[in-house]
């Protein structure tokens, strides 16, 4: 039976080269050079560390054009306030969300049932899997989902065509 997976993941080297371009972008920007600005990628999450606000927001500018610039949604980061770090400096985290939510799975198998199409859902652990008779009630689920805005960044993956 033909069936896809939602799933919501980040591309790694994409993720690493947008980190990298904009580190050298700020290396070489008259307005951030020698500012001692700092992008850290750790285990599920990346660490801004700037001198003060303001420079703090030009770097997550810098961050976000880069991702978006390298095909990275910026629905996968979770964006927490800025806060003060050590020797008045101030630093923000921007957590990587990796799989679905189970309320947000929930959610996205509702609002696709409401379709009313002969398809089914199942959560399986953080991805959704979509099964149906047709390929074409499939595609058309895509296209629901692509239009409708679930908070999350969604990847359609496993198209199978038994």
């Amino acid at each position: 039976m033909p069936s896809f997976d939602i799933v919501c993941k980040i591309d790694q080297q994409e993720l690493d080269n947008a980190l990298n371009q904009a580190r050298k972008e700020i290396a070489q920007r008259y307005d951030l050079k020698n500012t001692k600005s700092e992008i850290v990628l750790e285990e599920k999450q990346i660490l801004l560390n700037a001198p003060n606000d303001f420079v703090l927001k030009a770097v997550l500018d810098v961050l976000q054009s880069k991702l978006v610039k390298r095909g990275i949604s910026l629905k996968v980061f979770d964006i927490q306030p800025p806060e003060a770090a050590l020797m008045g400096r101030m630093k923000q985290v921007l957590k990587i969300q990796e799989g679905i939510p189970s309320e947000k799975a929930k959610n996205i198998v509702k609002s696709v049932k409401d379709l009313k199409l002969k398809i089914q859902c199942q959560i399986q652990g953080d991805q959704v899997r979509v099964t149906s008779k047709k390929i074409d009630e499939l595609q058309s689920v895509i296209q629901f989902l692509k239009q409708n805005d679930h908070g999350i960044h969604m990847d359609f993956v496993n198209m199978k065509r038994d």
